[in-house]
């Protein structure tokens, strides 16, 4: 299956775009932050649904709202993850090897940047180096361990959603029926909304 139906399958199941909408001048800013490109995959989903929580757990942010910002959630888990001596947490495995790494870098171009999450303390991290312009998926789900993905962002959140291990082994937290949205909230005065997607047969 073609990147490009993955990503088009992710759109059918979530429906009519219900995000903060495109923003270019945001994605530039960011992007040049960084030091490198997200893939269009990534932007495209992110500009139609975020800033949202899809099926009770996954937060996906965007870089041009005032809360809920995509490089703001990246600079504090960079920084955050950088503090960790992943030496005494003995995670089973790293991605180093893969990265050409002797030490992880977080929010760098050359290491992983995280680019989604969930309240179940569940981490989805890209590595824009590897497999460029696609990049590679790294997941950390607790301090367990990290579990490589070689998909598209897309690929990636489809699988998700129809309940396949995407973080780690046994990780699936799949909800039948149509994929349910909250809104974050803008302000601490805004009312959390909710609805559903379109109906998916399952």
């Amino acid at each position: 299956m073609s990147n490009f139906s993955f990503l088009s399958r992710v759109l059918e199941m979530l429906g009519p775009a219900s995000g903060a909408g495109e923003d270019v001048y945001a994605w530039e800013r960011l992007e040049s932050e960084l030091g490198f490109g997200f893939p269009e995959d990534y932007r495209k989903i992110i500009d139609s649904y975020a800033p949202v929580m899809l099926n009770h757990h996954l937060y996906l942010h965007h870089p041009a709202t005032s809360r809920w910002n995509l490089g703001e959630s990246i600079e504090r888990s960079a920084t955050a993850f950088s503090e960790v001596d992943w030496e005494d947490v003995g995670v089973e495995w790293d991605p180093r090897g893969a990265l050409g790494l002797e030490k992880l870098e977080f929010g760098t171009p050359r290491g992983l940047v995280e680019i989604a999450g969930s309240d179940r303390s569940e981490v989805v991290f890209w590595a824009p180096s590897l497999d460029w312009p696609r990049g590679r998926i790294f997941c950390l789900w607790g301090m367990e361990g990290f579990y490589e993905y070689r998909f598209t962002f897309s690929e990636w959140l489809y699988r998700y959603l129809v309940g396949e291990d995407m973080i780690g082994p046994n990780s699936a937290a799949f909800y039948p029926g149509p994929v349910h949205f909250r809104r974050l909230p803008m302000s601490p005065e805004d009312k959390s909304v909710t609805w559903v997607g379109p109906d998916r047969g399952m």
